[in-house]
C-alpha cells in the first residue's frame, strides 16, 4: 500500500473518500503520528499548537477544503486574518467556521470570474478590480470584524494605483471595474468607487475622500507615504530627546567669514569635489575660477555665496511654500554654472545613489510639503537643523546639489537662532554618509543624531578672525585627513 505519510516538507495532510487513504490515515492516527487539528485536516507535526499549523498553511487548507471558492472582500487585499482572525470567502454558500485560530466568513456568490488567479490547488483570490468593489459593499460588521477595509484604505489603495501606474493605470482599472460590476451586478459598488477615482484624478470635487494620501493626489500635492513614516520616526526620536545649546562664537565678519570657506570647502569635498586648500581659497578670495575647472570652481562659488551671507542664513521657512522658494533658489545659487542639471529646477527625473532610491520625481513637492508638517512642530534649533536636513537629503529634490543644499537648510535653522554652524569634515564623511544611510535604510535616527551631535560639537571648536588659526584648528583635529586614515579629534576628548 502506498505510504501516504507527508514528508518533512509537508506539513498538513488531508482525509479522503477513498476508504484505503482513510484507514491508512486512522491507522497513523492511532500510532500517533498524525494527529487531526481540524476537521478533514491532519498534521505530522506533534509539536506545535493546531492554531500554528493552521495560519501557516491556511491557503493550501481553503484550497483543499473549499474547491472553486474565493478568497474575497478585505482578505483578497490583505492577504492575512484580521486582527480578530477573520477570513473571507465567497462560495456557494453562506456559512460561519471555527478552525482553531482562524473565524471562516463563507458568503455565497459568484463564482471566479475571468481574471481572478488561482492562489493555492483550487483557491481562486478576486482580482483588484473586483476586491475594490467588493471592500466597497455594505457591511454589517464594524473593525475586524468587518468583510470590508474602511474606506480610507480603499482610496490609499487607489493613490497608490496611480502613482505607481499613472493616470492610465488608475484609469484601465476604472475601465474593468465597470466591466465587473456588470457581469456581479454590484452597480451600486461601481458608483461609489468611480466618485473616489474622479476625486482622486481631480475630475469630481475631492471632499468625498477621507484619506489625506488621496487628499493631497486630489490637491495636486501627491506624497511617499513610506518616507513621511520616516520623517515621523526622526521627528518622535528628535522630539524624545534634549539637546545642547551651542551660541554662536564667530560672531564677528571676518570669523563667519572664515567658517563659511571651510563650510563650503568640505561640503563640496564631501560630494567629490576636491581642490586643494590653497586653490579653493585664491577661488573665494578673487571670485574667479579654475580655468580648467570651471564648473567645479563655480560650485565652491555657489556655496560660499550663500553660506557667508549671515543675512541669507538667517532665512528659514515658516510655511511649506517657502521651504519650496528658498530650495529653488538656493539650488540655483548653487549650481548656476550646471546648466545640465536644471539650477533652480526640481528633477524631472528619478534619481539613486548606489542602492537607495530617492523619492520619485513626480512626488517632490508633495513629500517636502508633507514633510514639512514634522519640522514645523519642532523648535530647539538643533532638533530643526537635523530633520531639515534629512528631509532634503532623502527627497533628493534635486538632479545634482542635494547634499549640498541640505547642509545650507541644516546650517540655516542654527545661524537663525544665534547658534555654532556644522561643518562636515573629510575625515567625518564615513560618520555621516554611514548615519543617514542607516537612518534611510534601517529607519533607525539613533546614530544619525549621535553623528550630528558630535560635529556640532567639533564645529562649536572652530573660532578665530584669523583664517590660518581656524586652519591650525582643522588640521590639529586631523579634519583634512581622507576617511578611514584618522579620528576626528575633538578638544577636551
Amino acid at each position: 500500500m502506498e505510504n501516504i505519510l507527508p514528508n518533512q516538507l509537508q506539513e498538513v495532510v488531508f482525509s479522503s473518500s477513498d476508504p484505503k487513504y482513510s484507514r491508512q490515515i486512522s491507522r497513523l492516527e492511532k500510532a500517533g503520528k498524525l494527529k487531526k487539528i481540524a476537521p478533514r485536516v491532519f498534521t505530522p507535526n506533534l509539536t506545535d499548537q493546531p492554531e500554528v499549523i493552521i495560519k501557516r498553511n491556511l491557503f493550501t487548507i481553503l484550497g483543499h477544503l473549499y474547491p472553486g471558492a474565493i478568497l474575497s472582500h478585505r482578505s483578497a487585499l490583505e492577504f492575512q486574518p484580521t486582527p480578530a482572525g477573520y477570513v473571507f470567502l465567497t462560495y456557494s454558500y453562506t456559512r460561519k467556521i471555527s478552525l482553531p485560530g482562524i473565524t471562516l466568513r463563507i458568503m455565497e456568490g459568484h463564482g471566479p470570474i475571468e481574471g481572478d488567479n488561482i492562489l493555492s490547488g483550487e483557491l481562486y483570490v478576486s482580482q483588484l478590480e473586483r476586491a475594490l468593489l467588493e471592500n466597497l459593499e455594505v457591511s454589517r460588521k464594524q473593525g475586524p470584524e468587518s468583510k470590508a477595509i474602511p474606506l480610507v484604505k480603499v482610496e490609499e489603495r487607489l493613490e497608490m494605483v496611480v502613482r505607481v501606474q499613472g493616470e492610465a493605470g488608475l484609469n484601465t482599472l476604472r475601465d474593468k471595474a465597470r466591466v465587473i460590476a456588470e457581469k456581479l451586478g454590484l452597480q451600486t459598488e461601481f458608483k461609489k468607487l468611480d466618485k473616489c477615482i474622479s476625486a482622486i484624478l481631480r475630475t469630481q470635487p475631492s471632499k468625498i475622500l477621507t484619506s489625506p494620501l488621496a487628499m493631497a493626489r486630489a490637491f495636486g500635492h501627491p506624497y511617499d507615504p513610506a518616507r513621511i513614516t520616516l520623517f515621523e520616526k526622526l521627528f518622535i526620536a528628535l522630539k524624545q530627546q534634549e539637546f545642547r545649546y551651542l551660541p554662536e562664537k564667530n560672531t564677528s565678519a571676518a570669523s563667519f567669514r572664515n567658517f563659511a570657506f571651510f563650510e563650503a570647502y568640505f561640503s563640496n569635498y564631501i560630494e567629490g569635489t576636491e581642490f586643494e586648500l590653497t586653490d579653493a581659497l585664491h577661488i573665494i578670495e578673487t571670485g574667479t575660477p579654475m580655468p580648467s575647472r570651471d564648473e567645479d570652481s563655480h560650485d565652491i562659488l555657489g556655496t560660499y555665496k550663500i553660506v557667508s551671507k549671515r543675512d541669507e542664513m538667517k532665512q528659514v521657512p515658516s510655511v511649506a511654500d517657502q521651504l519650496l522658494d528658498m530650495l529653488l533658489y538656493r539650488h540655483q545659487v548653487l549650481l548656476s554654472a550646471r546648466t545640465a542639471k536644471h539650477p533652480g529646477q526640481f528633477k524631472d527625473r528619478n534619481n539613486r545613489a548606489g542602492n537607495t532610491h530617492f523619492v520619485d520625481y513626480t512626488l517632490v513637492r508633495g513629500t517636502l510639503i508633507k514633510g514639512f508638517e514634522y519640522y514645523n512642530a519642532l523648535s530647539h534649533p538643533f532638533a530643526r537643523a537635523a530633520y531639515i536636513m534629512f528631509l532634503i537629503s532623502e527627497v533628493h529634490p534635486f538632479l545634482d546639489g542635494n547634499g549640498r543644499i541640505a547642509r545650507i537648510m541644516m546650517n540655516a535653522e542654527l545661524v537663525c537662532q544665534g547658534q555654532a554652524k556644522i561643518i562636515i569634515p573629510t575625515v567625518y564623511r564615513d560618520d555621516y554618509l554611514g548615519a543617514l544611510r542607516r537612518l534611510s535604510r534601517q529607519e533607525d535616527p539613533a546614530a544619525y543624531i549621535r553623528m550630528l551631535e558630535r560635529a556640532h560639537t567639533f564645529s562649536d571648536t572652530l573660532t578665530g578672525d584669523d583664517i590660518g588659526i581656524m586652519q591650525k584648528q582643522l588640521e590639529d583635529a586631523n579634519a583634512f585627513e581622507e576617511h578611514g586614515q584618522a579620528i576626528l579629534r575633538i578638544s577636551g576628548e
